[in-house]
């Protein structure tokens, strides 16, 4: 099938349907008096959360002030894009926030008519190829910044309406499908989380009712529990870093190599793949220790405290400590205990550019140990959960999604056939697995798809 594309500039899209691109409110316009804690909803950069606006810490305007800046009030469709920092990060608007405003450091862009539709206009924009386009463009070496010339003179390949109308129903399908995935899989790990509170926090585990409380290191804890070094209950390992300016140790790595961003990043506590590879070579060169699937890496400098869990052999840099379980600390009972001493480990770390917790100071800090029934019967309890939050990453539901990536300007040339497929997709570090397809598969779903309404 011969697929053809049309190449034009925002602006002149904006344009020719009536639209624009513009900035949100300025400053002078918009006082920090006007705000108030009801009102008209206004969308700030840090609204904008993985292509959705979130309401958490939204601010708001009274309607009277909501009218006065009507000009900045979005519609369904238009797509609203952070200024400055983190370049790329934007959100289509939902008939949920229709009215509500563009805020100061934000952009705002809206087709109107235009023979574009804002559902592939938002997915074209989010490709990688794209966003690091617009991110040398933008200005400012300390904190980029976009402006509304920059966005404008982008240029927008798009086929069809018919194909842009296929593209955008399966990608945001999918999109639909991942959120409900991440919401679940939030919900699972907090069932987790509150049973671990309940039977090793408040001491109400079961068979622990009306045990007597006895003394210990940190402090009263039921009889039978006991207090000793995190050193004497499981094995930690650290990491490193091969030289970057050795290619043998990076090209063609097979190894995943954890950084503190690719958890930061990341939709879930499991990880199956980082954001860089590391070979054999790199590995054995470096200080950097490959670790057996489900252990507990923890980040242990700058942003300390957050936790994950790898499902492959893997390696970290020197910004961990990774815990191995073993039969007196089953892995779920660990992971959990972790993550609710997290507070304590951070009171243990020192360093004057940066906090940093060592391995010597953290197997030294005690650790509070029910008996190994307990431990064994929270992992079977919390087992089934951890299960299905896999299941729902691992996106078995017999199909794989779309990467917005398969859809780029290279997926598409100008005259291209089915039988010549588009470069592979390249996954994101915080993209789940579930958010994959092979090319040829996605250029199949594209050209054998019925249409599909706007």
């Amino acid at each position: 099938m011969t697929i053809d594309l049309t190449k034009e500039t925002l602006g002149s899209l904006a344009d020719r349907g009536g639209g624009r691109v513009q900035t949100g409110p300025f400053g002078s316009q918009l006082h920090q008096s006007d705000y108030s804690m009801e009102g008209v909803p206004v969308v700030m950069p840090q609204d904008i959360i993985e292509g959705r606006i979130s309401t958490a810490n939204i601010a708001r305007i009274s309607t009277e002030n909501a009218i006065r800046l009507s000009r900045h009030r979005m519609a369904p469709g238009d797509i609203v894009y952070a200024r400055r920092g983190d370049i790329g990060r934007r959100a289509i608007v939902s008939s949920r926030e229709s009215g509500w405003l563009c805020g100061t450091g934000c952009l705002r862009i809206s087709l109107g008519e235009s023979v574009v539709n804002p559902k592939f206009l938002y997915y074209f924009l989010g490709q990688d190829q794209i966003i690091e386009l617009i991110a040398k463009k933008a200005i400012g070496a300390t904190m980029p910044n976009l402006n509304t010339s920059i966005l404008r003179n982008v240029e927008i390949d798009y086929p069809s309406m018919p194909i842009q109308d296929r593209i955008a129903f399966i990608l945001s399908t999918y999109d639909d499908l991942i959120e409900n995935n991440t919401r679940q899989t939030a919900i699972l790990e907090e069932m987790a989380r509150r049973i671990f509170e309940e039977w090793f926090v408040h001491f109400r585990a079961p068979g622990c009712e009306g045990l007597p409380m006895v003394e210990s290191a940190i402090g009263p804890v039921p009889e039978g529990w006991e207090v000793k070094p995190i050193g004497d209950v499981f094995e930690v390992t650290g990491g490193g870093t091969p030289s970057k300016a050795e290619p043998s140790f990076w090209e063609n790595g097979t190894i995943n190599w954890f950084t503190p961003s690719d958890l930061t990043g990341a939709r879930s506590h499991f990880l199956d793949a980082s954001g860089d590879q590391i070979t054999e070579i790199g590995l054995r060169k470096s200080s950097a220790r490959l670790f057996a699937p489900y252990s507990v890496m923890m980040t242990s400098r700058a942003t300390l405290g957050v936790f994950a869990i790898n499902t492959t052999p893997a390696a970290t840099n020197q910004g961990f400590i990774t815990c191995l379980p073993n039969d007196e600390a089953p892995l779920h009972f660990l992971y959990f205990w972790l993550r609710e001493n997290a507070a304590e480990f951070e009171r243990h770390a020192s360093g004057a550019t940066f906090k940093e917790v060592t391995k010597g100071t953290f197997k030294k800090l005690p650790m509070c140990l029910p008996p190994s029934r307990l431990r064994r019967s929270f992992d079977e309890t919390v087992g089934p959960m951890m299960q299905l939050i896999l299941n729902l990453l691992n996106g078995r539901t017999g199909t794989s999604a779309p990467n917005a990536t398969c859809f780029c300007r290279n997926s598409f040339p100008a005259k291209s056939t089915s039988a010549d497929p588009p470069p592979p997709c390249r996954r994101r570090r915080s993209e789940p697995r579930a958010a994959r397809l092979e090319p040829v598969a996605a250029c199949r779903m594209v050209t054998n798809m019925p249409p599909c309404s706007r």
